[in-house]
């Protein structure tokens, strides 16, 4: 076929004029991956044709998409769909050419006229049930049900737009990590379990759109997509307004478990005998514009959230190298923004005894009731970090450079301001002494009393400080240069400042207690190997050191007197795990099951667990040569914080960028719990921005969230929060 054309050389706006041999008359509407046209062929059949936008035309996973797109809509061609008439995925600009269907969407006829009579309900519902049946029938699921895809018709309703959809038998599966689809109208797996979406996902759809058709609004309605996903997931659908007489079918199909609801068959069952009252719905012709519409920009991170607008992973960067992966991939995850919970888990435990028993009666009724506070109360909120220290909390914020709470009241003893720098500082650190320090993104460095009183203060060579680690009562500051320096917490005096031996860029890490004992890390130049030292904080003396294989990326904390460092490959997965001992320079390697983008370690003993970007979370057994998968859970949240076991290793914790604080069973892997997001202005903390880590006493767990607050839940009762 001939390729498109253009209107002339520089008027790349208008679009082509043809489609192969059909020519483009007027644009229909226009969507992030393409304009639609009307076009009439040779024969007089008026046409809708697809042309996807040039940008994507050139991206070869856009066109295996398109091309599935093409397949799986011939595969349904018929009686509920718009017949395939031509197509051309290898075109310059790819199109495919379905029959014209005239009559509105439902989401059109829904905002013009208002919710459908019961009786136009029942006929919209049989038919989409039809519809499902038939298409399920050729092997597709269409995984992006909603009120814009359905066409409102004198025959029945027509489902269109198979761009996401995917055949059972395609061997083009979602990307590990990759979320597609329309928070509103989506199924709780979608959210969870992306890889493992079925047709019953497309009935799940059907009763959010039936909902939506019957009331004007879905059952789980907001205006943040995130808030959406965690009433897909955890809340009941809201049925108010559904006919009585249909109220119990929908509820079935919004049941969160696929194999609660109904099937396409079963619904139509239920509707038995027809209702003669549903009469033939004559939809007003639907007019094509009489000039080319403007195509809208691709939505950038900061857009409006469009609710017919599929919400779709953004890429992980320019030019992304392909990751080697495992065909057996439960760890082996990618990263994507989605924010949503639940998940699923493996029935595995590892040895270590169950989780902890519930609280007894008696002990519960003196629980603790938790409380919440809005640290930062004016300016644009970001997560505070916090840390303990004994007993004492201390956090710091965007604009607020230390701050003291009561950890049983919350409430601010008092508060320091610190340069309302575009990045929220980190926790500050604890020192001996009762002295804390904090540090802001412009390198300067401050410390306090426990009463607030400012003690001494510091810039970072050339304005840039990398951290402040505290080591007992040392203070080890990184400026980004080759050379360290430990300053004495109390008096703010420079104990010493040189390069570590055999160091040319060392990472300060994390500092053991038990041996008094700073790690320090640096991958070589080459890539394939690692330094690791142990430093003496009061006089900078490296104690070992010892060259390992590997690229190395540390965990934040010691146990047991051992470091656990993730071995990665050139892609970034981690591949193996290295135990390194503190006081004797003992190494154990143990290859991982599987591979696992980035991860962020915690580890008890031989076991390790791992949580990858995209929110993946496993536990390993590192005991042997070979590690040894416990269990595999999906939160279906990505870009969670460093994940914090408890002192007995029995339960995990995870703040997630809406400001959701999680308790995982670390012997199970299952979600005990978690709290509501606390959203500021319906937005979740950036991507770009690192989720602040909870801070774990006995007997509760202190949260921080993007609307600015820090609040403490009882760490006894996840259940109820």
């Amino acid at each position: 076929m001939p390729p498109l054309r253009r209107t002339g050389a520089d008027r790349e706006a208008e679009g082509p004029d043809y489609a192969g041999e059909y020519r483009l008359q007027a644009c229909l509407g226009a969507g992030g991956m393409g304009v639609v046209h009307l076009a009439t062929s040779a024969s007089g059949l008026r046409l809708a044709v697809k042309v996807v936008h040039e940008q994507y035309a050139e991206d070869p996973e856009f066109r295996a998409r398109f091309r599935q797109e093409v397949a799986a809509a011939r595969r349904v061609s018929g009686a509920f769909t718009a017949p395939v008439v031509d197509a051309d995925p290898d075109a310059v600009r790819p199109w495919m050419a379905t029959l014209y269907v005239p009559g509105p969407t439902l989401a059109d006829q829904v905002k013009r006229s208002g919710p459908l009579s019961p009786a136009e309900l029942r006929r919209l519902t049989a038919g989409l049930a039809e519809a499902l049946r038939d298409i399920h029938r050729a092997g597709v699921v269409h995984r992006d049900l909603k009120p814009s895809n359905v066409l409102l018709t004198d025959s029945g309703p027509k489902v269109i737009d198979f761009g996401i959809s995917r055949p059972v038998d395609s061997d083009l599966h979602t990307e590990t990590g990759k979320l597609i689809g329309s928070p509103p109208f989506m199924a709780p797996e979608q959210f969870q379990r992306p890889r493992e979406v079925g047709p019953s996902a497309d009935v799940f759809a059907l009763g959010s759109v039936l909902v939506h058709a019957a009331t004007g609004h879905g059952p789980f309605d907001s205006d943040s997509p995130y808030i959406v996903a965690y009433q897909v997931v955890h809340d009941e659908p809201d049925l108010t307004g559904v006919p009585e007489e249909l109220a119990p079918l929908v509820a079935r199909c919004l049941a969160k478990e696929p194999g609660e609801r109904p099937t396409p068959a079963e619904i139509m069952a239920a509707l038995l005998p027809p209702s003669y009252e549903a009469t033939a719905f004559i939809p007003a012709q639907r007019r094509p514009a009489l000039r080319a519409l403007p195509v809208p920009a691709q939505a950038g991170p900061g857009a409006a959230w469009d609710a017919d607008t599929p919400v779709r992973a953004p890429a992980p960067g320019p030019a992304p190298r392909r990751r080697r992966r495992l065909r057996r991939g439960p760890l082996a995850v990618g990263a994507a923004f989605v924010l949503a919970a639940g998940g699923t888990v493996a029935a595995l435990s590892y040895a270590g005894g169950p989780a902890p028993a519930p609280r007894p009666p008696a002990e519960a009724a003196k629980a603790f009731s938790g409380w919440q506070t809005a640290l930062q109360k004016s300016g644009e909120p970001a997560a505070p970090a916090c840390a303990l220290d004994g007993g004492a909390l201390y956090c710091s914020g965007r604009g607020i450079a230390a701050a003291r709470l009561d950890p049983a009241t919350g409430r601010v003893l008092w508060s320091r301001p610190g340069p309302a720098d575009a990045f929220p500082p980190p926790a500050p650190a604890a020192l001996a002494g009762g002295r804390l320090a904090a540090v802001s993104a412009t390198g300067e460095l401050r410390t306090y009393g426990a009463d607030g009183v400012p003690g001494w203060q510091r810039t970072a060579k050339g304005g840039r400080a990398e951290g402040a680690h505290a080591a007992g009562d040392v203070l080890v500051i990184s400026d980004g240069t080759a050379a360290l320096r430990g300053v004495d917490a109390a008096s703010g005096r420079e104990l010493w400042h040189h390069a570590l031996r055999g160091h040319q860029y060392p990472v300060p890490g994390a500092y053991d207690a038990a041996t008094g004992l700073l790690t320090v890390t640096e991958v070589l130049v080459d890539g394939r190997h690692t330094r690791v030292s142990t430093v003496r904080p009061r006089t900078g003396e490296v104690v070992r050191q010892q060259r390992l294989t590997g690229q190395l990326s540390p965990a934040d904390s010691v146990r047991g007197g051992a470091l656990v460092l993730a071995a990665l490959n050139r892609d970034g997965m981690a591949e193996a795990l290295v135990r390194y001992g503190l006081a004797d320079g003992s190494v154990h390697r143990s290859v991982l099951p599987d591979l696992v983008d980035g991860p962020s370690l915690a580890a008890h003993g031989d076991v390790v667990l791992l949580l990858s970007p995209s929110g993946r979370l496993g536990a390993v057994d590192i005991s042997g040569p070979r590690g040894r998968l416990l269990w595999d859970l999906e939160t279906a949240t990505a870009h969670l914080s460093a994940p914090v076991l408890d002192a007995a290793g029995a339960r995990l914790y995870l703040s997630a960028p809406d400001g959701r604080l999680l308790a995982v069973d670390a012997h199970r892997g299952t979600i005990l719990g978690q709290t509501t997001p606390r959203l500021h202005d319906g937005r979740p903390s950036s991507p770009t921005s690192a989720v602040p880590a909870p801070s774990l006493a006995p007997d509760r767990v202190y949260g921080t969230a993007p609307d600015g607050s820090v609040f403490a839940v009882d760490a006894g009762d996840p259940a109820g929060w």
